[in-house]
């Protein structure tokens, strides 16, 4: 599986330097990786509404977009799919394949908030 992730990565630094006009990848990274970012977690909506609604196709189907938009945001923030399978190597040493880290409360302070819901806008429609 890292052979199709790595190839497609391969292929999205190329696309950087791409046409916009003719390039998905080259727009999206001329967009930054806030617009990156949104795009993915649209992917990632996709997929949990496809399951939590029984479509095998689809969920397949925006699997793949989802991986193209986690590649591409890999690639504007400087990492490589070595860099991911080389951590999914040390928690499978540490705690087997299918288990998580557990986060631990400094941890999870430690993290910037992306927004804080008081800053933004809120529109009324009426």
């Amino acid at each position: 599986m890292d052979d199709s992730l790595g190839r497609l990565y391969d292929q999205v630094i190329e696309a950087k330097t791409a046409d916009p006009v003719t390039s998905r990848t080259a727009k999206l990274m001329r967009a930054g990786r806030s617009k990156m970012a949104k795009k993915l977690a649209e992917e990632a909506i996709e997929v949990v509404i496809d399951a939590m609604n029984g479509e095998r196709d689809a969920v397949i189907r925006e699997s793949a977009d989802l991986l193209y938009n986690l590649v591409v945001l890999w690639s504007a923030s400087g990492v490589e799919p070595k860099d991911v399978w080389k951590e999914m190597n040390r928690r499978e040493r540490l705690f087997g394949i299918a288990e998580k880290w557990l986060k631990s409360s400094a941890d999870i302070k430690a993290r910037p908030k992306i927004a804080a819901m008081s800053m933004r806008r809120v529109r009324k429609h009426r």
